[in-house]
């Protein structure tokens, strides 16, 4: 679907008048994105040819709704169910916060804290109510059958496009045996399916949930594992071990499943996720060609080499066991995972335009230089001048003004214009500077808004510098 034709279907859906839209990035599913503008008010518009799986969505969006979860609020559905709109929970992700975090020590509190929300609230979902809706799957629980597919996309899609060699017969009895042993596992519970960071979004200090659709009923252990081990979040063993420890806790401390029994099995069930998030990456990355799936396979491979190589963990299937290392060999190597220098640099700058313009790389020339003085000055009250655009104060009055916001929706279109180019030409650095009178605030807050907008669309696939030249002087 078009953007021109979205606006106007969103417009007819909404009964008012859109003064904006904006389309989102593409992720892994074929669903479309887009951020409208209506007035003071932004809402979230989803396309989706599959219907099927939009009633899902829709479904469990009001049961969880009931349930006092934390999901997007489902505003309006189109006749042919393939567009809806949902409130806009905003752009701030947990995935986010993982990668600023990466950068700033002093941020691992924050994420700490934030992960405990998350789980205390994953244990919320999988102990809801069971939905009296019907599922929109042709199975609605994560069972043998369900654990064959998985692993039979991980065959197809990762071993054979990667050139991984294997037994076709006894990598087929392996899956036989493994999918047998995790189905003796309890599956009545909620299971989300895709619960990652990415999915969780942070708005006024909470998590809120997306992407559920493919949840039906499994066991307790796929979700957590699903977090904990998501390959680009790259967490560390210290840190996944603590917030296990902390999911255990809860659940003991509220009665809800054993803990040892949930451990018992739970890294056989990280292998599981890693080998679904391997046929995902393979059929994204070697069948439709987005390559830039494939820069998580390092990560996955790494996650998996830690797992198979841990004396605690005993290995009984044998051909999967030969699969995995050979996965581990390729490409679980720190030449294979992604190099910081063979990223695009996205260079940001605040900058005062009334003492200098940003210093040129040598090599690349110069890049994007956006005016910020037409922008309501905070410098002109009293009570902000002698803050910068890093304090919420002025935060807080930029971000409120509609001029402001309209400024920075098209410096971020242009810019993904520019950037995307350069991708795809496979440059290495590109620069943006703002400007204002005297570098402190409209700039200041422009570039760290322009740095939050390069982060979540596109994540660690770039390298994001940000210097602010005025106020690091000081």
């Amino acid at each position: 679907m078009r953007t021109n034709e979205m606006k106007i279907r969103a417009a007819a859906l909404l009964g008012k008048q859109i003064a904006n839209i904006e389309k989102l990035p593409e992720s892994g599913s074929n669903r479309l994105y887009w951020r409208i503008y209506c007035n003071e008010e932004s809402y979230i518009a989803t396309y989706n040819a599959d219907i099927e799986e939009n009633r899902s969505f829709l479904a469990l969006s009001q049961h969880f709704a009931q349930n006092n979860l934390s999901v997007p609020e489902i505003l309006a559905v189109d006749l042919d169910e393939t567009l809806y709109i949902q409130s806009d929970l905003g752009s701030d992700s947990l995935y986010n916060l993982i990668l600023e975090a990466r950068n700033k020590p002093e941020l691992l509190g924050q994420l700490k804290n934030q992960f405990r929300k998350v789980i205390d609230n994953l244990l919320r979902f999988q102990f809801v109510s069971a939905p009296e809706i019907k599922m929109f799957f042709s199975r609605i629980s994560f069972d043998k059958t369900s654990m064959m597919w998985d692993l039979n996309y991980f065959k197809y899609y990762f071993l054979k496009l990667a050139y991984i060699p294997f037994d076709e017969e006894a990598l087929e009895a392996d899956f036989q045996a493994f999918s047998s042993h995790l189905a003796q596992v309890p599956s009545h519970y909620f299971m989300y399916r895709d619960f990652q960071s990415r999915n969780i979004i942070l708005k006024d200090g909470q998590p809120y949930f997306i992407d559920y659709q493919g949840g039906r009923r499994g066991a307790l252990q796929y979700d957590l594992a699903s977090l904990l081990y998501d390959a680009k979040a790259d967490l560390s063993a210290e840190f996944r071990s603590e917030m296990l420890d902390y999911y255990c806790e809860k659940m003991e401390e509220h009665k809800l499943a054993s803990s040892s029994l949930f451990r018992k099995y739970f890294n056989d069930f990280v292998l599981m996720r890693i080998m679904q998030a391997f046929g995902a990456y393979g059929y994204r990355g070697y069948y439709e060609k987005k390559s830039h799936f494939l820069q998580s396979v390092p990560f996955a491979a790494i996650n998996l080499k830690m797992l198979i190589d841990s004396p605690e963990y005993k290995i009984n299937y044998p051909e999967l066991s030969k699969v995995w290392s050979a996965i581990a060999d390729k490409f679980a190597t720190p030449d294979q995972k992604e190099k910081e220098s063979d990223k695009l640099i996205i260079n940001i700058s605040s900058i005062s335009l009334k003492k200098h313009y940003p210093e040129i790389n040598a090599e690349h020339g110069g890049g994007f230089v956006f005016d910020c003085r037409s922008l309501p000055n905070p410098g002109r009250d009293e009570t902000l001048a002698k803050l910068t655009g890093l304090d919420k104060e002025v935060k807080d009055m930029l971000a409120e003004d509609k001029s402001v916001e309209r400024f920075m929706r098209h410096c971020v279109d242009m810019a993904r214009d520019a950037i995307e180019n350069y991708l795809d030409r496979e440059f290495r650095y590109i620069s943006f500077s703002f400007g204002c009178t005297g570098g402190r605030h409209r700039s200041v807050f422009c570039a760290e808004t322009f740095r939050q907008e390069m982060q979540y669309i596109y994540g660690d696939d770039v390298n994001i510098q940000i210097r602010h030249c005025e106020i690091d002087q000081e």
